[in-house]
């Protein structure tokens, strides 16, 4: 006879109501198990998927505690609501993940393995108490996440990108890849949008440089935004984005939406992975070549990975200034070289020094982003691109000088104008923006 079932017999007894009924983590778990495996035999869980996660709560809610009464198991009222909680995620949620996806303080979730999950908070990486039971566990998470969205994950198929209802981005990847077991990584979506003022009380950047890149935006510059893995790459373009004045024809193009612009005339375009039969794939050089018969003012692509950068560097020197998009380099430098090799990816017979032509008249400006060891994002370069004697490199106008580390780990410095004036200055000026020259000045930025 199992636990369950002896916990119904004694709790039909009548003297077991005055029973100190103190059950143990795994109790709790064999519970769960059984009125799990109950609620899929008797309930209809593919309508209660269908409900609000309220409705769907108290459903579930409803039938397990009529399930409890039957057999008579005597449990506390705390024990009866991690009970019905645990069904909950494990039925209709994301089981473990649940109470982390809940916590708006966490940034990311990582999933080395059921007993190895990590999160970021405030920047910086910590191991959650969270557990999974084993290996299949974890396996039986990533299904539900990817089952809903028509998505597959097998040995032939071992990688797979997802987008939890919330927006959240989720990668999972199995064996035979994933040498030790499945494992999930899963960046949380804000529900509301950081504004460009948020990221300066951050310390992402000062005040002046925050003036600069709006009046840079409203000015029509070509904004490319490069960083590494987490450094806040996306984030700041949303915010960039915001300061594109109403009015204006917006196109945003993402292999996964991530982007959340508040504009009448906008159209989102998300590119779509292939099939199982290997057909239907749509990628981002599909999407900025259509968006270009699309009459838009300004494009903005959520990341440059490939041949498509061509496609972009021709839509912003033809007539599409404003536009916007990031790339994964860790300098302005770095930036430069990667785009490049991107172009050459393309296969259009074009030249180093063509190439780099295209990046003097398409690029205005480079922000370059960095995530520190104190986990704060911060702007560490703001430059033009120019050309000086026909070599094309990237001036400074805006940097992060940083000084010192404390013991405890945060780390001095400041933001500091180089005194160099950019040429977009005199655009600036021919489009009425107000904007205080002395702002360029070298020295310390308020």
């Amino acid at each position: 006879m199992s636990w369950v079932e002896k916990a119904s017999v004694l709790g039909s007894k009548q003297s077991a109501l005055q029973h100190d009924w103190n059950i143990s983590e795994t109790q709790v778990d064999q519970l769960v198990k059984h009125y799990k495996s109950r609620l899929i035999k008797e309930a209809n869980l593919e309508n209660i998927t269908t409900l609000t996660p309220i409705d769907r709560k108290r459903k579930i809610e409803r039938l397990v505690k009529q399930m409890i009464d039957e057999e008579k198991v005597i449990i506390t009222s705390d024990q009866m609501e991690q009970i019905i909680q645990q069904i909950i995620n494990e039925s209709v949620g994301y089981g473990p993940l649940e109470s982390l996806l809940r916590d708006e303080s966490i940034t990311e979730i990582m999933v080395n393995g059921p007993y190895e999950v990590f999160i970021e908070r405030q920047g910086k990486l910590e191991k959650s108490n969270v557990r999974f039971k084993d290996n299949e566990h974890v396996r039986h998470i990533i299904d539900r996440i990817i089952a809903p969205l028509g998505r597959r994950i097998d040995e032939s198929s071992p990688m797979v990108d997802a987008r939890l209802m919330d927006g959240s981005r989720v990668n999972a990847v199995i064996p035979p890849i994933s040498v030790d077991g499945p494992s999930i990584s899963i960046r949380k979506f804000k529900k509301d949008p950081y504004s460009l003022e948020d990221l300066m009380k951050f310390g992402s950047f000062s005040e002046d440089m925050a003036e600069f890149l709006k009046a840079a935006v409203k000015a029509k510059a070509n904004i490319l935004v490069s960083g590494g893995t987490g450094s806040g790459k996306t984030t700041l373009l949303n915010v960039l984005s915001d300061s594109i004045p109403q009015g204006e024809r917006i196109v945003t193009i993402e292999d996964m939406a991530e982007l959340r612009l508040t504009y009448d005339n906008l159209v989102r375009l998300e590119g779509r992975p292939s099939n199982m039969e290997g057909k239907g794939e749509v990628t981002i050089r599909h999407l900025v070549k259509n968006a270009l018969r699309m009459r838009p003012d300004r494009i903005i692509v959520g990341e440059v990975r490939g041949s498509e950068a061509i496609d972009m560097l021709q839509a912003m020197n033809t007539g599409h200034e404003g536009s916007l998009t990031t790339i994964h380099a860790n300098s302005p430098k770095d930036a430069l070289g990667r785009l490049e090799s991107m172009v050459i990816m393309s296969g259009l017979p074009l030249t180093v020094e063509v190439i780099r032509g295209y990046f003097v008249g398409a690029l205005d400006l480079i922000v370059q982003t960095s995530r520190f060891s104190d986990g704060k994002r911060r702007i560490v370069n703001i430059a033009e691109l120019v050309e000086e004697n026909g070599v094309i490199f990237a001036k400074d106008i805006f940097r992060f000088n940083r000084k010192a580390t404390l013991p405890d780990g945060t780390i001095l410095g400041e933001f500091e104008g180089t005194g160099y004036v950019p040429n977009i200055y005199q655009r600036f000026i021919s489009y009425g923006i107000d904007f205080s020259k002395h702002i360029l000045e070298a020295g310390a930025l308020k």
